[in-house]
């Protein structure tokens, strides 16, 4: 598989954070670097790849928290996610205090991203979804070589991502998994942002919250 990636479990709130890159440069972005920035470098380093940007699927603190400090230590673009979440990067301060976290640098992304765009990193390129529900803003990025998905809190193993944050939607999310991710295909392995990895077929027969719901 020319896209490999490697997930690491940060914060209190155990977040996946995915290291993926390209087999043929070494070339890597990281998605959803919620903390624990120094741990995740050595991650990198230890993989031998060079992290160029930083992905976010949302502007949740324990997703997007480390993204400023990371982008300004080493001078990475932040890319992502949809313009939707401005409000949640605006208070990520705020997030940080309310849950205990240590202070999130401010950050302004370098590029929004919106339906349809695509995100490369050396010779691999992912399409972009928005899948508002949990978030307004909340993107997934979609390998279809790789069969990979990483959906961020939109879909878990056995779950959906919450709704009762400010801007969440119940029905909007049901649709963004149904319109958005279903289509993927049943195969397709999906890395969610808390949690084991399961499969789209997976969790159209078995999820509670999702089963016999399709787009």
């Amino acid at each position: 598989m020319p896209l490999h990636y490697r997930t690491l479990p940060v914060t209190p709130f155990q977040q996946n954070c995915s290291i993926v890159w390209c087999d043929a440069t070494r070339d890597a972005a990281v998605i959803d670097p919620g903390g624990e920035v120094p741990r995740l470098k050595a991650l990198a380093q230890s993989l031998g790849v060079t992290i160029k940007a930083i992905w976010l699927t949302h502007a949740h603190i324990d997703h997007a928290g480390g993204a400023g400090q990371w982008a300004r230590e080493d001078g990475l673009p932040i890319i992502g996610p949809h313009q939707g979440d401005l409000f949640w990067i605006t208070g990520l301060p705020q997030q940080s205090a309310m849950f205990g976290f240590p202070p999130a640098e401010p950050f302004t992304p370098t590029r929004w991203l919106e339906d349809g765009d695509t995100v490369t990193i050396g010779e691999e390129t992912l399409t972009v979804r928005h899948c508002p529900g949990h978030t307004p803003g909340h993107v997934v990025f979609h390998s279809a070589g790789a069969r990979r998905c990483f959906v961020g809190d939109v879909l878990f193993a056995g779950s959906i991502g919450r709704t009762d944050f400010p801007g969440g939607h119940h029905d909007t999310l049901i649709r963004s998994i149904t319109e958005r991710l279903w289509p993927m295909g049943d195969e397709t392995v999906f890395i969610p942002g808390h949690g084991p990895e399961s499969t789209f077929g997976e969790e159209k027969r078995s999820n509670p919250f999702v089963s016999g719901r399709h787009g």
